[in-house]
């Protein structure tokens, strides 16, 4: 008979653990927040696990903790992400991300008539909104163009 194995991911003294991320963002999680082969800290992350609510993704970063734009970034792709705050090998503070109902200068508008993509100087924005059923939608301030797939791949 076959021994069943829990392969667990090792703890982090001090950092930040991104848990229930939707399943197959943790890789977009990651290029939110800039990590590169360059980065030097510990990084673990999961994708696709088993959890009490279905499939998930985490991410554990050892040494950083987020700044407010990279958890707006990070709510965009994945409104239901918890943030945990690791210190002392302890987690210290426990939130959930909160989606912002305005975001500017993160998403690129993918009409591509949008003043926004012109070559004047104008960041985009978009209002947020957020159903149960379609997710996350993005309306353009200017053009009101509508993204409700593939944020993602349109963050700046």
């Amino acid at each position: 008979m076959k021994e069943k194995r829990n392969l667990k991911i090792q703890a982090i003294e001090n950092g930040t653990v991104i848990d229930h991320i939707k399943a197959g963002q943790a890789l977009n999680v990651l290029r939110i927040l800039g990590i590169s082969s360059a980065f030097r800290a510990t990084i673990s992350f999961v994708m696709n696990a088993l959890g009490a609510r279905g499939k998930k993704d985490v991410v554990k970063i050892e040494g950083k903790e987020l700044s407010v734009e990279e958890l707006n970034r990070i709510a965009l792709i994945s409104p239901k992400a918890t943030i945990n705050i690791i210190r002392d090998f302890e987690v210290v503070q426990k939130n959930n991300v909160v989606l912002p109902s305005y975001v500017e200068g993160v998403v690129r508008c993918i009409n591509t008539n949008c003043v926004s993509n012109s070559s004047e100087p104008i960041k985009s924005k978009f209002s947020v909104l957020q159903s149960e059923e379609e997710g996350v939608t993005l309306c353009c301030l200017y053009c009101e163009h509508i993204i409700s797939e593939n944020i993602a791949e349109n963050l700046l």
